[in-house]
């Protein structure tokens, strides 16, 4: 009896190996999403658990005028953020595990994505017109010593972090405003360090 080249050898084993085990496409389905990263992502009833309805407090906490500013741009910045990471889980359990949207329970997942989404983008409103409001007036007049000075309305670190939080079109051109102001503050504390070219005469000096 002649014997097979190895390599027809190898091939005719691999045939007759997988002779009689011919997948149904159910069975493909299942092993396509067995290959996929579903223990990194979160199961249909954890997703459940995930909602964005219990964001009331802390909008308003957001919300509050009688609280100071960086507190506030703060709470607007931990929600936001918070809002776009319960969309990002939604997103890549059902990009891992596309099964998870036909199972029982599906609806109510969708569902409670789609008020993130909407919630996510009723904060975003507030937040950047908050935040726009403290770059077009980030400073307020203070009186020190017999003298007007021109202090920070809240802390410019923050402000930085939120408008990176935000990340608007404009988001450079809102930075380059928030050094403008920064640099404006640190001239009315100290006068040398102003151009001289606007340099102004405070109290007599």
């Amino acid at each position: 009896m002649r014997r097979l080249p190895a390599a027809a050898t190898v091939f005719f084993l691999s045939v007759t190996g997988c002779a009689g085990k011919e997948l149904t496409s159910d069975e493909r389905l299942d092993r396509e999403t067995s290959n996929l990263a579903v223990k990194d992502s979160p199961k249909a009833g954890e997703l459940e658990k995930i909602t964005c309805e219990n964001t009331s407090e802390d909008l308003n906490k957001a919300r509050n005028v009688n609280r100071p500013e960086t507190d506030r741009l703060m709470d607007y910045i931990t929600l936001y953020d918070s809002l776009r990471k319960r969309i990002q889980t939604f997103d890549e359990a059902m990009s891992r595990n596309p099964d998870l949207q036909y199972r029982e329970g599906a609806v109510s997942i969708v569902n409670a994505r789609e008020v993130c989404i909407q919630q996510t983008a009723d904060v975003r409103g507030e937040f950047e017109t908050y935040i726009r409001e403290l770059v077009d007036v980030p400073t307020v007049q203070e009186i020190k010593g017999g003298n007007t000075v021109t202090i920070a309305r809240l802390d410019f670190n923050t402000l930085r972090q939120a408008i990176e939080t935000l990340a608007p079109d404009d988001k450079d051109s809102l930075l380059n405003r928030v050094s403008n102001a920064e640099k404006k503050v640190s001239a009315s504390v100290d006068p040398a360090a102003e151009p001289a070219s606007t340099t102004k005469r405070r109290g007599g000096k």
